[in-house]
């Protein structure tokens, strides 16, 4: 089943051009992963004011054998200067009649 990855990021205002710029910037490791589908930068325009990382996977097993390979305290400078995240995931819901 396909699985929907959403990190939301708050952070201090002033900040948006480095949120795009250091995605803009990413290295793409991700993109080889097993299951990797795609990933997108949303940028808040209504309603929101944080932005969105969306990375959407063939399976909740491939993305969480992914993220646990990654090291730990990535965020630790961005907590300091004031920026948090928040981990989302979400199945998607197969409508085929």
């Amino acid at each position: 089943m396909t699985y929907v990855n959403i990190t939301a990021l708050t952070f201090p205002e002033g900040a948006e051009a480095e949120i795009e710029r250091r995605f803009a910037a990413r290295q793409k490791g991700v993109d080889a992963a097993d299951g990797f589908e795609g990933f997108e930068l949303l940028r808040p325009a209504v309603g929101e004011t944080r932005y969105f990382v969306v990375t959407r996977w063939d399976s909740r097993e491939n993305y969480a054998k992914w993220s646990a390979a990654r090291p730990g305290g990535r965020h630790a400078d961005d907590e300091r200067r004031g920026m948090s995240i928040e981990v989302l995931g979400f199945e998607v819901v197969p409508l085929d009649d």
